[in-house]
C-alpha cells in the first residue's frame, strides 16, 4: 500500500510515518508539505491512499481534494481533521474524501483506516463518526432533507435498510450479520444502491441517509 502524507507540520508527518511503517504493507511513498505537492506526488508515485490534512498552505486540504479526485482517481483520501472543524469535514467528504480521522487517533486505528481505504472501503473514526455527523446533521436546511428523500424514493424497501446501515458507520460484514445476509450480497446492495443514487461512494451515501432521517 503506497502513502502520501500531507501536512504541513514536520512532527506530524513523522509521526504519522513512524506508525505507518511499522507495518511491513504499508510503505510511506512521499511527504507533502501544502495541498498542491499533495496532488503532484499522488499522481506522481501512483499513491493508494493520501492522508490529507485540513489546514496546509499554498493549497489547502478542502481546495487540493477535489483537485486530487480529478488528478488521481484511483487514489483514496483520508481526511485529518480535528473537533474544531465539522463544518470542514463535512465538506471533504462531500468532495470524494474516504473518510476522516481525528489527529488524536490511536495508531492501530491509522493503520486500519489506510488498510480500509487501500482496499476500497470509506473509514469514519468511530469515536467521532456519529457525534460528527449528527452535529452536522441536525443543522441541515428543511430543502436539503427533502432533497434526499426524494432521491431515496428510487429505492426499494431491502436497499433502504442497507442504506439505513451504512448510515450507521456499520461494514458490509456487519450490515450482513444485522440483515441476515452475506457480505457478498450486502456488497451488491451497496453497488447498486450507489448507482442508483449517483453517490460516489458509501461515505456520501451514509450522509444522505442522514440527510434524508433514516
Amino acid at each position: 500500500m503506497r502513502v502520501v502524507i500531507a501536512d504541513d507540520e514536520p512532527l506530524i508527518r513523522a509521526g504519522i510515518r513512524m506508525i505507518l511503517t511499522s507495518d511491513p504493507e504499508i510503505e510511506v511513498v512521499a511527504e507533502a508539505t501544502n495541498g498542491r505537492e499533495a496532488v503532484d506526488l499522488a499522481r506522481a508515485h501512483a499513491a493508494d491512499v493520501v492522508l490529507l490534512d485540513i489546514q496546509m498552505p499554498v493549497l489547502d486540504g478542502l481546495s487540493a481534494l477535489p483537485e486530487l479526485r480529478r488528478a488521481a482517481p484511483a487514489t483514496r483520501v483520508i481526511v485529518l481533521t480535528t473537533f474544531g472543524e465539522r463544518e470542514n469535514v463535512l465538506r471533504a467528504l462531500e468532495h470524494g474524501g474516504a473518510g476522516f480521522l481525528l489527529k488524536d487517533t490511536a495508531p492501530a486505528e491509522l493503520i486500519r483506516a489506510v488498510r480500509a481505504a487501500a482496499a476500497g472501503d470509506a473509514y469514519l473514526s468511530p469515536a467521532a463518526t456519529r457525534h460528527v455527523v449528527e452535529r452536522l446533521a441536525s443543522g441541515r436546511e428543511a430543502a436539503r432533507a427533502e432533497e434526499a428523500r426524494a432521491r431515496l424514493t428510487a429505492l426499494s424497501e431491502r436497499e433502504r435498510e442497507v442504506l439505513a446501515l451504512l448510515g450507521e458507520g456499520l461494514s458490509n460484514a456487519d450490515a450482513g450479520r444485522r440483515l441476515h445476509m452475506s457480505e457478498a450480497t450486502v456488497k451488491t446492495y451497496v453497488s447498486r444502491i450507489l448507482s442508483k443514487l449517483g453517490c460516489e461512494n458509501r461515505v456520501q451515501a451514509a450522509l444522505l441517509a442522514r440527510d434524508a432521517g433514516l
